[in-house]
Formats: structure tokens, C-alpha cells, sequence
């Protein structure tokens, strides 16, 4: 990390912040922007762990022995706003650029994506951290690198995309003209080598694009590549501070994800944080801050009662004693869920239900049941447990984190 510290600035470097990624106020336009832009020179940037997200098995051999034993890392977030909008830059290093290409179906391009609830007013009540969960959505914005992607007008719209492998050869019979020739000249000025969408969603199979501009971004990916130091991403979103979905004032929760195609992430393979908070207020955050500390309880104590009580259903980290798809893995429910969330689950485990399911479990074992239309969690509550025995499990589950990556 101390080398991907060494590519910014050196005011950046001094004004490294902690857990708050703290926004700030700037009267440049933040119409255009890109990873190169003057205007960072004036970013705060914290440093933000991802965690491997492990919650359910991927149903893919070859990806699954590629991220075994997969450890946490790490990217730099800062942002920056003015009076209409706000814009964040995420630096990450990779040793290599992968970019999804038409022609190959196990090509993965790396991506990233940034987590928003659309109501985050009670810290206690955030949505799931995995794409959000029903009547708590989230608005997702992501950007993937791709092969250059064109189409006429220009804007990368997939309705109108063409591929060279459906344009003529020549434009006529008579003149021989070299109709491939123009379409690639076309391409190399107008195509876009990222993909760029803006999502809704309340959990797995939710998650619907927004098509009609009333929550959008402007984004840019970069791949660095210097002649000496490491390799990295750097990317820049650019979003409206309120939409028709939700309004970023004073102090808002966010989540970054992080997907390596050279590891054939995609959909729940992933790299993800816990919320953090960008605050645009001073003093807004303290709020989420207190609420994301963790619990100060006996985690010794807490790991003896989770074996009692946990351990039948649920893997994590050493302790497989459970059917491999009894109920979700938490070995990494500590990075990338808060206190809040775990505690939650535990005492009304209805409240957030991850629809999300492995087809490999067993059908006398699902994870929820249908009744009258509605998901009903088939694990018990334990609002029966004394608080203090509540808040020893809570922070053991949330000690549950892989291996953070050593600083160079």
C-alpha cells in the first residue's frame, strides 16, 4: 500500500484520513473529470479494506480453486463536491489489466463498484451490504473494463452497439471499399472501453438498470501502468448529490466493491467492504461512526456460544461442522457487515433475508420458506439470549475476517 500511496500527491499522502472518507467542498466543475484531474489534488483519501465475499459457494470449479484462500485488500477512496455534485476517485493496485471481451466467454474484466443506500437515516437499518435487500434498496453504480465497445451516437448505449464481426467487409460490390477499415477508424474515436451502468436493487434478482437518466453517473477507468512502482486502477465516479432515488447531504453510508478478472470475479466473487461514511458535514458522521464501532464483549466467550448455537447450520473461518449449504458461510461476515447487521440477524432474522441460494443445497434444507408471498427466514431467533451472551456472540462473528495484505 505504501507504494500505491507513492503514485498521489503528496498533499494527499498528508491528509490520509482515517475510516470517514471525509468529502471535500470544492467550486471547480466536476462535469468531464477523470483519475488525472487537477481537482484531486485537493482529496482527502482514506484507505478502505475489501473483504473476500464468501457468503455462498460459487457454482464454478475453476474460479473457486483461483480464489481459495483469498486475502483482503485494500483501495484509496477520496471525493470530492461542489453544489450539484459529487465525485469520488478509487485507486486500487492490480498486477494486471483484464477487460471482458464478445468474443470469449470466460474472459472477466476487472470492475468496480460503488454501494448507496437509497434511506440511510437509522444506522440500524441498512440494507445488506451484498446489493441490498428488500424494502431497503441501494442504488449501484458500476464501471467494468471492456473491449471498446462502440455504437453510432457515441455513448456507449448497448441497444445500438455493433460488432465488426456484423459489418460488411466492403460497402459495395463496385467500389471494393473497405467498409471494416471505416468501421475500426470509427471505433477507435467514438468506442468506450468501460462499462458503465447505474443499478437499483433490494437483493439478488432485484437488481434493475436505471435507463432513465433520474440516478446516473459519468465514470472513468484507468489503467496505470508506470515504468517504475506497481501496477494500479484508477477510477473516477461522478454522480448528482440528490436524484429521484436518494439525496447525499451531511453524512451517508457507502461500500466499494471490487471484482478480478484475473480471478474470474464476477456477480457474487467478489472483493467487498463494510459501509463507510463520507461525510460532506464536519460532525455528521459521528452518528454512523458510533453505531459501526464495534462491540466491546467477551469474543472468547462469544466463540464458545456461536459453536452452541451457530455452528449447526453455519461454516466460518476453521469451524465446518455444518452440511456445506445449510445456511450462508460467515467466514468474512465481520469485514464486510456491521455489529448493527449481525446482531439484527440474529434476534428477527426475518428482517433481512438474503434470497440468495446455492442450487447444489439440499431441498430439505432451504434458507427461507414462501408464505402468503413472502420470504420467512427458516432460522430461529435468538432474541432469548441475555444481551451480554448476544453481544459476546456479535463481536466474535465480527472478528471474522481474512487476512488483511502486508504493507510493503
Amino acid at each position: 500500500m505504501k507504494k500505491l500511496l507513492s503514485i498521489l500527491t503528496i498533499g494527499a499522502i498528508t491528509a490520509l484520513s482515517g475510516s470517514v472518507i471525509n468529502a471535500i467542498k470544492v467550486n471547480d466543475s466536476l462535469e468531464n473529470i477523470n483519475g488525472d484531474s487537477e481537482v484531486w489534488s485537493k482529496a482527502k483519501y482514506s484507505k478502505v479494506t475489501l473483504y473476500p465475499q464468501t457468503t455462498i459457494s460459487f457454482n464454478d470449479k475453476e474460479a473457486v480453486e483461483k480464489n481459495k484462500d483469498r486475502k483482503a485488500m485494500e483501495a484509496l477512496v477520496g471525493a470530492v463536491y461542489n453544489g450539484k455534485k459529487i465525485a469520488f476517485n478509487v485507486k486500487w493496485l492490480d498486477e494486471s489489466k483484464n477487460s471482458q471481451s464478445s468474443n470469449a466467454i470466460r474472459s472477466f474484466g476487472d470492475a468496480v463498484a460503488l454501494q448507496i443506500p437509497t434511506n440511510y437515516q437509522d444506522p440500524n437499518k441498512l440494507p445488506y451490504i451484498g446489493m441490498g435487500s428488500k424494502d431497503r434498496s441501494v442504488i449501484v453504480h458500476l464501471q467494468k473494463s471492456a473491449e471498446p465497445l462502440f455504437e453510432p451516437n457515441g455513448d456507449g448505449d448497448v441497444y445500438h452497439q455493433q460488432s465488426p464481426n456484423n459489418v460488411n467487409q466492403y460497402d459495395d460490390e463496385i467500389s471494393k471499399r473497405d467498409g471494416l477499415t471505416k468501421f475500426n477508424k470509427k471505433v477507435a474515436t467514438k468506442a468506450k472501453s468501460s462499462y458503465e451502468r447505474s443499478f437499483v436493487a433490494e437483493g439478488f434478482r432485484s437488481t434493475t438498470e436505471i435507463k432513465d437518466g433520474s440516478s446516473s453517473f459519468s465514470g472513468d477507468m484507468k489503467f496505470e501502468e508506470p515504468l517504475f512502482g506497481d501496477k494500479q486502477w484508477n477510477t473516477t465516479f461522478t454522480r448528482d448529490l440528490k436524484s429521484d432515488y436518494v439525496e447525499l447531504k451531511d453524512a451517508f453510508p457507502l461500500a466499494v466493491a471490487i471484482w478480478q478478472g484475473e480471478k474470474s470475479s464476477r456477480d457474487g466473487l467478489k472483493h467487498l467492504s463494510s459501509w463507510v461514511v463520507v461525510e460532506l458535514k464536519s460532525g455528521a458522521s459521528d452518528k454512523f461512526v458510533k453505531e459501526f464501532a464495534p462491540i466491546k464483549a467477551d469474543i472468547a466467550k462469544g466463540k464458545t456460544l456461536a459453536e452452541a448455537n451457530c455452528a449447526a447450520c453455519h461454516n466460518y473461518g476453521s469451524t465446518n461442522m455444518a452440511p456445506e449449504f445449510m445456511a450462508p458461510n460467515l467466514s468474512n461476515i465481520g469485514g464486510y457487515s456491521t455489529a448493527s447487521y449481525i446482531k439484527e440477524s440474529m434476534v428477527n432474522p426475518n428482517a433481512v433475508i438474503v434470497p440468495g441460494y446455492n442450487r447444489n443445497a439440499h431441498p430439505n434444507t432451504p434458507w427461507y420458506n414462501i408464505e402468503k408471498g413472502k420470504r420467512v427466514s427458516t432460522m430461529p431467533e435468538y432474541s432469548w439470549l441475555s444481551q451480554g451472551d448476544l453481544n459476546s456472540i456479535v463481536a466474535y462473528f465480527a472478528s471474522l475476517k481474512a487476512e488483511k495484505p502486508k504493507e510493503k
